[in-house]
């Protein structure tokens, strides 16, 4: 799999985590136990540091960078969704990024809030804990997000890394 460090920028992946082998992983990148990272997925730290907790995926073709002057935290159980775009932002735990949704610097999506697929949350935005962010760019809804629906994706991408770190092979 494409995993690189650049210069003394260097990954550190837990041994529980599935990082699939066509994902990228370059620089600064930290990834917690029991996460995964799947095919096409971008996790570049050339510039600034990326910190993934644990039991959190980061899905499909999903793009996460940082900056020197942002990091990009995504915290434990959550939920990244496929094509999103995280930058120079901060994930709290047991949040959800939808599909297709774009995170720019120094916005904070709280614990239990849900970023709507196709959303774009602007520059220090903040997303309340269990709100929901919807729209171009990104209104809030207060108490619009459901914290036990993204309990049971985070708990469904632990469940499949461990398969496919089981079971995934070549033909």
């Amino acid at each position: 799999m494409p995993i690189y460090a650049l210069g003394d920028r260097t990954p550190a992946i837990h041994p529980d985590a599935f990082v699939h082998p066509d994902a990228v992983v370059i620089g600064d990148v930290r990834i917690g136990a029991d996460s995964s990272v799947w095919p096409g997925a971008v996790l570049r730290g050339d510039y600034g540091t990326i910190l993934i907790g644990e039991r959190t995926s980061i899905q499909d073709g999903a793009v996460v960078h940082a900056v020197a002057d942002y990091p990009t935290v995504v915290g434990d159980d959550c939920v990244v969704g496929h094509l999103a775009h995280l930058e120079g932002c901060v994930v709290h735990d047991r949040a959800l990024i939808g599909s297709g949704s774009v995170v720019l610097h120094q916005a904070n999506v709280r614990s239990g809030a849900t970023v709507a697929a196709g959303a774009v949350v602007r520059n220090r935005t903040d997303v309340p804990e269990n709100a929901l962010a919807v729209g171009v760019p990104a209104t809030i809804r207060l108490d619009a997000s459901s914290v036990d629906e993204i309990a049971m994706g985070a708990a469904l991408y632990v469940s499949n890394a461990r398969r496919y770190k089981r079971d995934l092979r070549t033909l």
